[in-house]
């Protein structure tokens, strides 16, 4: 009979033995358990790296922005009158200012209705605006007498009233749904007919008051028909104005509440006047802004110093080392981050190429730290040079020439630029003085082409002068959807008579044709156009990328990427600009490298995880021959079981026999 438990013909405890066989040949997969918990702790300690390292990133990035560093600030004395601000390129100074009048925009209103519902009449409104000038205004009937209306040429906008639309409450969802620069409301003044179409323009100043053109049903003509110099069906309940003030005594009108235009660099939002009683505007270098700017960039480094540092530590106390402690990755990343910051800025047009000179130095324990005192005295001598130790800048020596921009491949350095061509803006000249008069149907459309977008415009009929006739084809063209969605404009000027129309753009993109039935009446029989050229010339010896007036510097040149904004001048040689990269600019790209996927970290985990994967493939090998091993235990102890149990049957019955021999005396 076979046994069916191991150690029951034997009474030995085969599963203990086995057991504790199994345990001594199972003594490498606790090696490989420890290696593997060895590896799975450095992957997680580089998880940690990374998430400093961004950190860290995050924090530079921030700095590496010029205006962190040139801020100023502007403080008015009364802050009831106006609020101010400033730009990097505001001077410092004390400015006085004096508001008599705030600027305001045009405000309409129509006669009564006697429902808010009822059909009115179904047409197109044409909106254009402009300064009414001369005559009188009668403030009881809001009414012009003798005045002259003058379109600003920002175009003329239309809204289609249909049968969806032909109530007062359609009228004024149609006018807001347009958003063409006008706000509609209706207003209930309690009359017999208490609802009245209200009117304003959204832009204030005086050169945006509201003429209104119908065409279609009399009864929408007769409510909303609006022309300043002729038929005035609405009533003007407060005029467009400018804003009027005096800065250290001298007069300024301005179309806006917020004038930028004024004091260079320096925004003025007005919010009362102040006859009389002229207020200061303080304009002053933001030198706390930089020094919180210049703290947190050296915060910054403190705290990526740390972190590398707790990660490759040994703890003396502990007697414990840390999980990265000697890994050649970590001392990598702690000296390229340190040789970036004690290396010299090369390519700076200022006074500051390291650190040091404004008061930032590495202390004994590898910390940095700031000498206030010495921060403080840089930013009093030459506060627009610390910017460029810290962000990517550019200077130029020509005023005429603007710092645009630089790229990764672009390397600091002072670069020679020459202009061989100047970029111009695509136009066409008339052969002759225009006609004045416009005849519906006869000399009315132009088909315009500008910059490559083409729309058709209809001039308004009737007798010009040659400033009114350009007044009017700029408004037309300008207003023209097209036009407006794609950005595009133009200016229409005449001199003598004669016409040029002159896009807005500068470059090879810009160009300008006229056809249809008003093109000769408008710009005589042989027109002449002339497309706009790009900025030529050269950056660091090789020939630049010229795009409209923005050259860029070649590829496979130090220069490369470099891009500067040529607004005029001469041709020929126009000095040099220099480009720099800031530490912290410098630092943002050295961490983009460092977590990149060809970067040190990547190569360290993947190799870890290819390391932990063959962990994983020896284990399994080592189970399936642990499970064999075992196995084969198990096969020989039943063996001996049965062959100890054989022998101990066959024991009790030579035992059993012996005992039954009869016993001589």
């Amino acid at each position: 009979m076979a046994i069916s438990s191991p150690g029951v013909g034997s009474n030995l405890d085969v599963n203990s033995i086995v057991s504790q066989l199994m345990g001594v040949e199972s003594r490498p997969l606790t090696v490989l358990a420890k290696k593997e918990a060895g590896y799975q702790a450095q992957l997680s300690a580089y998880g940690t790296l990374k998430g400093a390292l961004s950190s860290f990133q995050n924090a530079v990035r921030a700095l590496s922005d010029v205006a962190k560093f040139q801020s100023v600030k502007a403080t008015p004395a009364d802050a009831t009158v106006l609020g101010a601000s400033a730009s990097s390129i505001a001077v410092p100074g004390a400015y006085s200012v004096e508001v008599t009048k705030l600027a305001q925009s045009q405000k309409l209103v129509a006669v009564g209705q006697a429902s808010a519902t009822a059909a009115i009449g179904i047409g197109t409104l044409s909106f254009d605006f402009g300064t009414i000038s001369g005559g009188t205004f009668d403030a009881p009937t809001g009414k012009y007498t003798g005045a002259a209306f003058a379109s600003n040429g920002a175009g003329v906008k239309t809204v289609t009233i249909d049968a969806s639309s032909n109530s007062l409450t359609g009228i004024r969802d149609a006018i807001n749904n347009a958003k063409i620069g006008v706000s509609a409301t209706i207003v209930n003044d309690g009359g017999a007919s208490p609802y009245r179409l209200a009117l304003s323009s959204t832009t204030i100043g005086k050169t945006n008051s509201i003429k209104i053109s119908v065409a279609g049903d009399a009864a929408l003509s007769t409510l909303l028909a609006h022309d300043p110099a002729a038929t005035q069906n609405l009533s003007e309940t407060a005029t467009a104005q400018n804003a009027e003030l005096k800065v250290d005594g001298i007069a300024v009108s301005k179309t806006s509440n917020s004038i930028s235009d004024v004091i260079q660099g320096v925004t003025l939002n007005l919010l009362k006047t102040n006859v009389a009683t002229p207020t200061l505007v303080t304009v002053a270098r933001d030198t706390a802004s930089v020094t919180s700017a210049v703290n947190a960039f050296v915060k910054a480094y403190n705290d990526i110093n740390k972190n590398l540092g707790d990660l490759s530590a040994y703890n003396a106390t502990t007697k414990q080392a840390a999980v990265l402690q000697g890994d050649s990755a970590v001392r990598s990343i702690q000296s390229q981050i340190r040789n970036t910051l004690t290396s010299t800025l090369a390519g700076i047009g200022g006074s500051y190429t390291t650190l040091s000179q404004i008061g930032i130095a590495f202390q004994k324990d590898g910390t940095m730290a700031v000498d206030s005192t010495k921060l403080q005295s840089a930013i009093d001598t030459n506060f627009n040079d610390i910017a460029s130790l810290f962000a990517a800048t550019g200077k130029a020596s020509d005023s005429l020439v603007n710092y645009s921009s630089g790229t990764a491949n672009t390397k600091p350095g002072a670069y020679a630029l020459t202009v061989s061509q100047l970029a111009t803006q695509g136009n066409v000249a008339g052969s002759a003085a225009a006609g004045l008069t416009i005849t519906t149907g006869t000399n009315d459309s132009l088909s315009m082409t500008v910059d490559g977008v083409s729309e058709t415009v209809t001039l308004a009929a009737g007798t010009y002068t040659a400033a009114a006739l350009a007044t009017e084809v700029q408004s037309k063209i300008n207003g023209a959807s097209a036009f407006a969605t794609a950005g595009i404009s133009l200016a229409a000027t005449q001199t003598g008579g004669v016409m040029t129309l002159t896009s807005n753009r500068y470059g090879s993109a810009s160009n300008v044709s006229v056809a249809g039935n008003g093109a000769s009446n408008l710009l005589g029989a042989t027109p002449v156009g002339t497309a706009g050229v790009d900025v030529a010339g050269t950056i660091n010896g090789a020939a630049a990328t010229g795009s409209g007036q923005t050259l860029t510097g070649a590829s496979g040149n130090d220069a490369e990427g470099l891009k500067v904004l040529v607004s005029g001048g001469v041709l020929g040689s126009r000095g040099t600009i220099n480009y720099s990269q800031g530490y912290a600019y410098k630092l943002d790209k050295q961490v983009d490298s460092l977590l990149s996927s060809t970067g040190p970290i990547s190569s360290r985990t993947d190799g870890i995880n290819r390391t932990i994967k063959d962990i994983g493939n020896r284990r399994e090998v080592l189970n399936l021959r642990l499970a064999g091993i075992e196995k084969r235990y198990r096969a020989q102890f039943t063996a001996l079981d049965m062959m100890i149990g054989s022998m101990t049957t066959t024991s009790n019955f030579l035992t059993q026999q012996l005992a039954n021999l009869p016993k001589f005396s």
